[in-house]
């Protein structure tokens, strides 16, 4: 049975499109922008639902993996396994390249649901492209072995 992927797929473009509408207000920034602290603050608010985005995408995209495992290796093979042992079997079926940079997605998850400082933020905001590149990667390799 193939595995509905419309959920990561809507995820991941909904993440693409909060992170170009932010990229764009930063590549405005100084040409005719006076209120610095509107600015400012509607910074802030775009960029917290940039990492919202981010962390719905980041759910699904573990859960996609967890999914495809279960229907295409064992129903039973993801369960009760870390986030690290989910993401080593990912890479061992080709659903993801680096189990490292999966980790490192995974802390900044944790980081937003954690604490929120703007330095947290800013950093886990600055995570989020990488992340959106394998989460991209990611719902390419189901695609194709979504049979």
């Amino acid at each position: 049975m193939p595995l509905d992927l419309e959920n990561l797929q809507n995820a991941i473009g909904s993440l693409e499109q909060a992170l170009a509408v932010y990229q764009a207000l930063d590549d405005r920034e100084g040409e005719h922008l006076t209120t610095g602290d509107l600015e400012e603050a509607f910074r802030r608010v775009l960029q917290s639902g940039v990492i919202k985005h981010f962390e719905f995408t980041y759910e699904l995209s573990w859960l996609s993996i967890k999914r495809w495992l279960e229907l295409n290796v064992n129903p039973n093979s993801a369960d009760g396994v870390t986030r690290r042992e989910l993401f080593r079997l990912g890479a061992e079926n080709r659903l993801i390249d680096d189990v490292d940079r999966w980790m490192d997605h995974h802390l900044a998850r944790n980081d937003t649901s954690h604490t929120y400082r703007k330095t947290t933020a800013d950093a886990v905001f600055a995570a989020i492209p990488a992340f959106l590149q394998d989460a991209r990667c990611l719902l390419h390799a189901l695609e194709a072995r979504n049979d």
